[in-house]
């Protein structure tokens, strides 16, 4: 079945899980509600029963019908099966009514797991993997685990009553109920044989659904772009390749369960034509009564029905295995980012030092090498140079985003590794060039770093920004409403109300990541009176695309594929005539106040 997985590689962080250890893993989430869990059993156990005693009381009655009609007793006989009959009905409800409450709460656990797993992944992790296929299995891979779960309580009833009725066909007469049994082993031996290969086309399946919704949710946060290029045709045709594809896995997913149940229903069909013929011979020689012959061929259906459900159902079994296993490995995946302990971290006073750092995205593809760097607590640092030269990973390693491959990163003396990594960003504030805002209103924005913060503080921070005059531009204020992603705020708005949420945190050590590099003249003076009150007496860094960013810099770093090559200040480094020199005169003088009148004149 290799053709099966052409073209569908796992992630990097699957895992392969034994059936055992899944299954033990699922019933782990089950211990909080074990006494649900014991009254499910304790009625499935009751409605296996009552399920038991209507073929029986019938068979009995069949044989009283024969043997000593006079002593039949019509009424007696159908209280008892409408006992039985409604006896079973209250004990199935009661353990539809638990069971659904027990699974979905233990949904709602794994849901929250993997989700707290996503928070927790390394930002190299969503550099490598698709979102769309993270939030496949955080939705519809627990979805299809709590399928599963309702199956296996399901699958557990039906076991329950094979065994009881096998083991009263036993007390009627044993030559027959072997009879019945010879079959089994066949009906298993398949069901087990065909589970390799259902595990392998299910997990195929799971993943092409996430292929698809990350293709969906790419084209979809994309759709801007696709329209102002007039690509909208090529998105619905690369989707139409995405969606063929799918089409063909769903194809062969379907022949592949499709042919179980027919195969097993066929070995089934042996097994009663077996039934019959002995029965029928036991019955012409006095061996079997009516009656007993009767429940016979009753319990031909009992148990030859839920065997072959039993064993079609591994394959939705397997479905849930799959997805659970998907699920795991997204809990199980191992952080690039260790820490060496979980110590807390006091008020900083914003020392940063690199210290002979190697650093790489990719194998082979060195970024820093050697690095060596002494930020000074309350220094303004601004770090300039070409597109690659390592501007962003030095401020990605600061948060702590990635783990560097040797050196060390010390903060105020002590490695950032030691730190606890929430303790030390909540005193960590970054803006960037496309600040991110989360759908709600303005303060509801500027609040988020500091969710306990008073509307009283937030106003007067966002009033500290530009003077508050940019709060005249937004159509209802601090209410106004962002919208998805922010998209109902222009550029500028973003990263005032981002530059707020920052102040509003009063971080010890500030990142501003080419915050300025696409807004205009106007906005730019407002985020730069912000920057003026943010950055204050913090240690900041500061990668910059724009002239002003850089002239309010205590020290200027020029750096050339991970090396400073240069360092000093503006005027310092302009003297050098090196190659800040070079790069003021090719991108930044034409942002100078004197080139502008110059070209203005």
């Amino acid at each position: 079945m290799g053709f099966i997985m052409d073209g569908l590689d796992a992630e990097e962080y699957d895992r392969i899980y034994s059936d055992w250890a899944l299954v033990k893993r699922i019933l782990g989430y089950f211990k909080s509600h074990l006494w649900k869990m014991l009254v499910v059993g304790a009625v499935v156990f009751l409605s296996s029963v009552m399920d038991l005693i209507l073929p029986v009381v019938v068979s009995q009655a069949l044989d009283q019908l024969q043997f000593s009609p006079e002593a039949f007793d019509p009424i007696g006989t159908s209280i008892i099966l409408g006992v039985a009959a409604s006896a079973g009905w209250v004990a199935n409800m009661i353990r539809q009514w638990l069971s659904a409450e027990a699974v979905g709460d233990v949904t709602l656990d794994l849901r929250e797991d993997a989700f707290n797993a996503v928070t927790e992944r390394d930002m190299s992790f969503y550099d490598q993997y698709p979102t769309g296929k993270v939030v496949s299995r955080v939705l519809s891979d627990t979805q299809a685990f709590s399928e599963t779960v309702r199956l296996s309580i399901n699958l557990m009833s039906r076991l329950l009553l094979v065994v009881l009725l096998i083991i009263y066909l036993f007390t009627v007469n044993v030559n027959m109920t072997w009879v019945l049994m010879a079959i089994i082993p066949f009906i298993v031996y398949t069901a087990l044989k065909f589970r390799t290969v259902a595990r392998r086309t299910v997990t195929n399946s799971r993943r092409q659904l996430a292929t698809v919704n990350a293709h969906i949710q790419e084209s979809i946060s994309g759709i801007g772009v696709a329209k102002a290029f007039r690509r909208e045709q090529m998105i619905y045709d690369e989707f139409k390749t995405v969606n063929q594809e799918s089409y063909e896995v769903e194809k062969i997913n379907g022949f592949v369960f499709g042919s179980i149940f027919p195969i097993l229903v066929t070995i089934a069909g042996l097994g009663v034509a077996a039934v019959v013929w002995f029965g029928i011979n036991m019955a012409q020689q006095g061996i079997l009564t009516a009656g007993e012959w009767f429940l016979f061929i009753q319990g031909m259906g009992m148990i030859w029905f839920p065997l072959t459900s039993i064993s079609s159902f591994w394959s939705q079994f397997q479905l849930g295995l799959a997805a659970g296993e998907r699920v795991f490995a997204l809990i199980d995946a191992e952080a690039l980012v260790k820490q060496n302990a979980d110590d807390p971290v006091d008020q900083l006073e914003g020392e940063i030092e690199f210290v002979n750092m190697d650093f790489h995205y990719n194998e082979g593809e060195q970024v820093l090498k050697d690095f060596s760097l002494r930020i000074r607590p309350g220094e303004t640092l601004a770090l300039v140079g070409h597109t690659g030269s390592g501007k962003s990973s030095i401020a990605k390693l600061i948060s702590r985003f990635y783990e560097f491959q040797q050196g060390a990163l010390l903060i105020d003396g002590v490695d950032i590794r030691y730190f606890n990594l929430s303790s030390y960003r909540s005193q960590l504030g970054v803006v960037t060039q496309t600040p991110f805002l989360f759908d709600g209103t303005v303060m509801d924005n500027i609040r988020y770093g500091k969710p306990e913060a008073s509307d009283e503080e937030v106003i007067e921070v966002a009033h500290q920004v530009g003077r508050g005059d940019w709060l005249a531009s937004l159509q209802e204020g601090l209410e106004t409403q962002v919208g998805e992603r922010g998209n109902n705020l222009s550029m500028g708005q973003r990263q005032l109300v981002a530059i707020a949420r920052v102040l509003l945190q009063d971080p010890a050590i500030f990142i501003l990541d080419e915050a300025t590099a696409s807004v205009d003249p106007l906005t730019e003076t407002l985020i730069q009176e912000g920057l003026d009150t943010l950055l204050g007496d913090r240690t900041s860094i500061v990668i910059a695309h724009r002239l002003s960013t850089i002239q309010h810099a205590d020290r200027i770093i020029v750096l050339e594929l991970g090396e400073i090559i240069e360092s000093g200040s503006h005027d310092s480094l302009m003297a050098a005539g090196g190659h800040y020199a070079t790069l003021y005169d090719s991108y930044f003088r034409h942002q100078s106040l004197e080139y502008i009148e110059r070209m203005a004149g």
